[in-house]
């Protein structure tokens, strides 16, 4: 992945800040074709578009019908970074949603992937229920909003960003604009 790459690269802190990405969307989810409605979008020619970049950058993607919520696994993607070995958790998550096709906005679904991955079941249940990192994804939302993004992936670095899937050669002149330093 890029980001890895970036990572090996240069002497950076890579920080993943959460973006409210279609947040009415209901709890069951929305049909693709009724969130794009109006709108003019080739929903196929998009899916091929971001299949082609999925598939450049070696990560799995399939045609999805529906989006879903995702502000509990947003929250518990926050809960994760705090628990060792947590960052297990993301990778599982974005394939439940974007290979499997399954609800991240269902607690249920959440827990099955924690399940999965070791990590406490029942300390992850706690955050759902009790929606303890709820506050720090609002943070994360506001820092968007600030930041001004619009779309993801967004990639910010000493206040200065682009936006959307870019080559990693975007992502390298961007740690050099900002000075980051090369690793030796």
């Amino acid at each position: 992945m890029r980001i890895e790459k970036l990572r090996q690269a240069f002497d950076i802190e890579i920080k993943l800040v959460h973006f409210p990405l279609h947040p009415d969307t209901p709890a069951d989810g929305m049909a693709l074709e009724e969130l794009f409605a109006g709108r003019g979008i080739d929903l196929d020619a998009m899916y091929q578009r971001m299949k082609v970049m999925m598939d450049a950058e070696g990560l799995p993607y399939e045609k999805r019908t529906h989006t879903y919520n995702s502000r509990l696994a947003q929250e518990l993607g926050k809960w994760a970074d705090t628990v060792e070995g947590g960052e297990a958790l993301h990778d599982p998550i974005y394939r439940a949603y974007f290979v499997e096709r399954r609800n991240v906005g269902d607690p249920e679904v959440l827990l099955d992937i924690v399940a999965k991955t070791g990590l406490p079941v029942e300390a992850a249940r706690t955050v759902l229920e009790q929606r303890t990192f709820s506050d720090a994804v609002d943070a994360d939302w506001a820092l968007s909003r600030q930041y001004g993004v619009t779309g993801v992936p967004t990639f910010v670095a000493a206040r200065q960003g682009i936006v959307g899937a870019q080559p990693y050669e975007a992502l390298v002149q961007l740690m050099e604009t900002v000075g980051a330093q090369p690793r030796s």
